[in-house]
C-alpha cells in the first residue's frame, strides 16, 4: 500500500523522483551566490542585502569562528529572531564545518540551560535584550564565547563580520556531518536534539521546490518569512528554499498583523509560508479593511493542521489557495503537501513529496501495513529523515527502524494516495503552530508546593489550533486560585507553554495502576 502518487495528481512535467547531490549547505548557498551576485538576498526593516554580500558576512563569521578556536564538528547555539545575523550566522556555521544548534529566543533559563549543556555547545549568539538570561546560565555550561546582536545599537556581534580574517575550507561530509540540532521540546528527558545532516536539510530543500518547479520564477521570488528561523519550518521552507531560488528573503522578527499586511502591502511578496493563526489573522484583517492580497502567488501551511474553512475563504480573499503540508523536526522538516499546481483535498495533509515513501501502520508492532481507510501509526522513509538524535541511541532506535521514521501521529490514506493526520499517538499540544509537550509544563506545575497531582491537556481552539489547559488537585489544606497557578508557570515557561486556564478537581480519573486518565479527562472538557 506503500505508495508515491506525485505525479498522478501534479501538471506533467513536475517530477516524482529527483537528483540530490551531495553538497553541504554552504555549497548550496554558494551555487545561487554565483548564479545571483546581485540579486537582493534579504530585506529586513529597510535595508536589503544581496547574495555577494551575505557570502561574504558569512565567510567573514566563519573566519572568525576558526580564529577564536571553533573546530568543525563544535555546537554554535543562535538564539535569535528572524533577521539578517541569523543568516550571517547560520551559514557562517555552516562554513566554519559547526553544527547550529537552534535556540527559541522565548525560552526562559531552565529551558535554555538544558538545551546548552545537552548540546555542549561552544558558542551562543543571541538577541541583546536576552543577555542578562544567557549570562546568568553561561557559568554551568560549555559555552566558551557569547556574543550579542541588537537591531538598534552597536554590539559586539560587529566584531565577527567587520574583523578581515582570512577563512580557511573545511571538507563537509554531507550524509555525515551534522548541520543543525533542532531540539524538539524544552527542559525534560522528553528535549531531544534531531541531527540533521547536511544532506538532509539539502536534500528537503530541493524536494520542496521540485513540488511546485513549474510555479517558481527563479530569481524574482519575494518570500515573506515570519515562521521562526530556529524552526525547522521556517529554517527550510523559508530561508533555504528561498535561497534555493535566488529570491528575496522578507524577514520580520515577529507576527503582528497589522505589521505584517502593511509589509505585505509595501513589498508584495509572491510566496508567503506561514501557519495556520496567521492565515487566520490576515484573514479577518483583510476583509475588515478590503485589502488586495492578489500579490500572493503560492502559499503554503504547515506547523499545525488547517481549518477547511480558512482554506477556502483565504482563497476567496487573496485569489492564493493554501497548499497544505506536513512534517515535523526529525525530517528537515516537509514529507507530504497537497500539490500547488495539482489536486488539493480539504483537510488532507496531502502526499508524499518528491524522493519520499510514506505508509500507515498498526500501533501494536508498527511492522504490518494497514488497509486504505485504517487508521494507525504514520511512517515516513526518505533521504531527508535525520541521522538521529543526539547522544540517545535508544531512542533513535525507536523512532528510526530500518530506514522509517515513527512519527508518533496518528493517520489514515485514502485511495488516491493523499494522507490524514486523525490524532495523535504523542500527547503533544500544537498551539499556534508551536510543539508543546504536556510533561514540560506537568514538570514545573508539580514544583509547586500546593499542588498534589497534575495534568496537561490541550483543548480545541478555532484560532490557536489547540490551547493549553492545566488540571491539578491540591493538597490537603491548601488552597490557589487560577492566576495564582498561571503566574507560578509564567515565571519559569515561556509564554507559548503557558497555560490558558486552570481547573481544580477533588480526583483523577485513573488506570488501575494509578496512572492518569487523560484521553478521558481530555474527553470530559471537550464535551461539556
Amino acid at each position: 500500500m506503500s505508495v508515491k502518487p506525485w505525479h498522478k495528481f501534479i501538471p506533467e512535467g513536475n517530477p516524482k523522483e529527483i537528483q540530490i547531490p551531495e553538497l553541504s549547505l554552504g555549497d548550496l548557498f554558494l551555487e545561487t551566490v554565483n548564479k545571483y551576485p546581485r540579486h537582493t538576498a534579504i530585506t529586513f526593516m529597510g535595508k536589503t542585502f544581496d547574495y555577494q554580500t551575505v557570502y561574504a558576512y558569512a565567510k567573514q563569521v566563519a573566519a572568525y569562528f576558526q580564529d577564536v578556536g571553533i573546530k568543525k564538528g563544535d555546537q554554535i547555539a543562535l538564539m535569535l529572531p528572524n533577521c539578517p545575523q541569523y543568516v550571517f550566522s547560520y551559514f557562517g556555521a555552516m562554513f566554519a564545518g559547526a553544527t547550529v544548534v537552534q535556540v527559541n529566543p522565548m525560552y526562559k533559563e531552565q529551558e535554555l540551560m538544558h538545551v546548552l549543556k545537552d548540546s555542549e555547545a561552544a558558542a551562543i549568539i543571541a538577541y541583546e535584550p536576552l543577555m542578562p538570561i544567557v549570562n546568568n546560565v553561561l557559568p554551568d555550561t560549555s559555552v566558551e564565547h557569547s556574543y550579542s546582536v541588537s537591531f538598534t545599537n552597536p554590539s559586539d556581534y560587529e566584531q565577527l563580520i567587520q574583523h578581515q580574517l582570512e577563512y580557511q575550507p573545511v571538507h563537509i561530509q554531507p550524509k555525515e556531518d551534522v548541520a543543525v540540532l533542532q531540539y524538539t521540546g524544552g527542559t525534560t528527558g522528553r528535549s531531544k536534539g534531531a541531527m540533521l545532516t547536511h544532506y538532509n536539510i539539502v536534500a528537503n530543500t530541493l524536494q520542496s521546490a521540485a513540488t511546485a518547479e513549474s510555479q517558481i520564477n527563479k530569481g524574482e521570488e519575494r518570500v515573506l518569512v515570519i515562521s521562526p528561523l530556529f524552526h525547522v519550518y521556517g529554517m527550510t521552507s523559508g530561508m533555504c528554499l528561498t535561497f534555493r531560488m535566488g529570491g528575496n528573503l522578507i524577514l520580520l522578527p515577529r507576527f503582528e498583523v497589522e505589521e505584517t499586511v502593511k509589509t505585505m502591502q509595501e513589498l508584495q511578496p509572491t510566496s508567503f509560508p506561514g501557519v495556520p493563526t496567521m492565515f487566520i489573522a490576515i484573514l479577518n484583517y483583510a476583509r475588515e479593511h478590503n485589502i488586495d492580497l492578489g500579490f500572493l502567488e503560492t502559499v503554503t501551511s504547515g506547523s499545525a493542521p488547517l481549518s477547511a474553512d480558512v482554506l477556502t475563504n483565504f482563497e476567496e480573499t487573496t485569489g492564493a489557495s493554501i497548499a497544505e503540508g506536513y512534517g515535523l523536526s526529525e525530517a528537515s522538516p516537509v514529507t507530504h503537501r497537497n500539490p500547488v499546481e495539482g489536486v488539493q483535498k480539504a483537510g488532507s495533509i496531502g502526499i508524499p513529496i518528491p524522493n519520499t515513501d510514506s505508509k500507515v501502520v498498526d500501533l501494536d508492532t508498527g511492522t504490518e501495513e494497514l488497509p486504505i481507510g485504517e487508521v494507525g501509526e504514520l511512517v515516513i522513509k526518505g533521504p531527508q529523515i535525520m541521522k538521529g538524535y543526539w547522544n540517545m541511541p535508544d531512542e533513535t532506535a525507536q523512532t528510526v527502524r530500518d530506514g522509517w521514521l515513527y512519527t508518533g501521529d496518528l493517520a489514515k490514506m485514502d485511495e488516491d494516495g493523499f494522507f490524514y493526520i486523525v490524532g495523535r499517538k504523542k500527547e503533544m499540544i500544537i498551539a499556534s503552530g508551536f510543539n508543546i509537550y504536556p510533561i514540560e509544563i506537568e514538570t514545573v506545575l508539580y514544583q509547586n508546593p500546593k499542588v498534589l497531582e497534575a495534568a496537561v491537556i490541550g483543548i480545541p481552539d478555532p484560532y490557536r489550533g489547540e490551547t493549553i489547559k492545566a488540571v491539578v488537585s491540591l493538597k490537603e489544606g491548601q488552597s490557589a486560585t487560577e492566576e495564582e497557578i498561571i503566574n507560578f508557570c509564567k515565571e519559569r515557561l515561556s509564554n507559548f507553554k503557558v497555560p490558558t486556564s486552570v481547573d481544580f478537581i477533588e480526583e483523577f480519573p485513573k488506570t488501575a495502576v494509578g496512572k492518569i486518565l487523560k484521553r478521558e479527562l481530555k474527553d470530559q472538557y471537550i464535551s461539556n
